[in-house]
């Protein structure tokens, strides 16, 4: 099967499982207890009002006919109006999401300078005191709470030695620089204020590298161990055994073969990234997609959270294709299928 037809396939299964966990979070979130309209307007709002409201947003209709309603717009692009926010929730998305690419791309690129090589540097060095003490460092990441450390992290860098921005993606006197992709690091490049790209890079250094240490642990980890199961494949003990330097076996017989079970890791990390660090997010005041998905759970925001979780959705799926795609590019012996 060729590249562009399996793509093809692929983005067809895409679109039915964004529909099916579309379907399943919507009658998840209209068949729990709870009233959105109340846990907006509050217990004193007067009952014309609270009618009114519910008429508004379609909810004094049958679900049935809610979900007809909810199918019709999805496929014109229409994910609804976010209770809690007055605006269209496609307009929330665009506008969140921009922020979250940005800080889980510079936490993802932490964690691949530092978990690849200290993965190899472990395996390489295994039992001796170089992999101990990388392992100690990787454990402690994976079980670290993210909380705590961003926590620590703000108080050392920003409250105590002022070295670093606290809190949000920009000072409030630097001025955004206009709109163009909602990456401000890229686009205050664009429009040449550089003074807002050191700023912006500023305030990502701690939170991508909280999430960038937590990720590299997981890489890290997943790559030692990759990488000595694939020591104790023979070829590599004969390519050893011919004399060929260290480096060449490496390069040449150890690390393509291993590379598979790392990409998978890297795109799950990535997905995870994606879909928004919501405690990091909370703790570094980071207008992302977990801090606004956070809070349409916490006012029962019915459009806002189904329409979050199909961005999440799409996310994963693309990751997974792209993942799917790499395979075969490092292991010719994979078809497409």
């Amino acid at each position: 099967m060729s590249l562009f037809r399996y793509v093809v396939r692929r983005v067809i299964y895409m679109v039915l499982v964004v529909i099916g966990i579309a379907t399943i979070v919507f009658f998840i979130t209209r068949v729990l207890p709870g009233d959105p309209v109340g846990a907006i307007l509050g217990p004193q709002a007067p009952p014309d009002v609270v009618d009114r409201i519910r008429r508004e947003y379609g909810f004094d209709k049958p679900i049935y006919i809610q979900y007809i309603d909810f199918i019709a717009n999805l496929i014109r692009g229409d994910l609804g109006k976010s209770i809690s926010t007055n605006r269209p929730v496609i307009d929330d998305l665009r506008e969140r999401f921009p922020a979250t690419f940005e800080l889980a791309t510079a936490s993802l690129v932490i964690a691949l300078i530092l978990g690849i090589p200290l993965g190899i540097m472990s395996a390489i060095k295994k039992d001796k005191p170089v992999d101990h003490i990388i392992r100690i460092v990787s454990l402690f990441g994976v079980s670290m709470p993210v909380f705590w450390l961003g926590l620590i992290l703000l108080l050392i860098f920003y409250y105590i030695l002022g070295i670093l921005p606290g809190p949000g993606r920009l000072d409030p006197y630097i001025m955004e620089p206009p709109r163009i992709t909602g990456l401000i690091t890229i686009d205050s490049l664009i429009s040449g204020n550089f003074d807002a790209f050191r700023n912006a890079v500023a305030h990502l250094i701690l939170p991508a590298s909280v999430l960038g240490y937590l990720s590299s642990a997981y890489i890290a980890r997943i790559t030692r161990a990759s990488i000595l199961e694939t020591l104790r494949q023979e070829h590599v003990k004969f390519a050893i055994s011919k004399g060929l330097p260290k480096n060449a076996v490496l390069l040449r017989h150890v690390i393509r073969p291993s590379l598979i079970p790392i990409v998978t890791v890297i795109g799950l990390v990535y997905g995870g990234l994606l879909e928004g660090a919501v405690l990091t997010e909370t703790i570094f005041g980071w207008p992302g997609l977990g801090s606004y998905l956070t809070r349409a759970m916490i006012y029962m925001d019915y459009n806002a959270i189904v329409g979050g979780v199909i961005v999440i959705a799409i996310i994963y799926s693309i990751i997974n294709l792209v993942v799917d795609i790499i395979y075969a590019y490092i292991d010719p012996r994979i078809k497409y299928g």
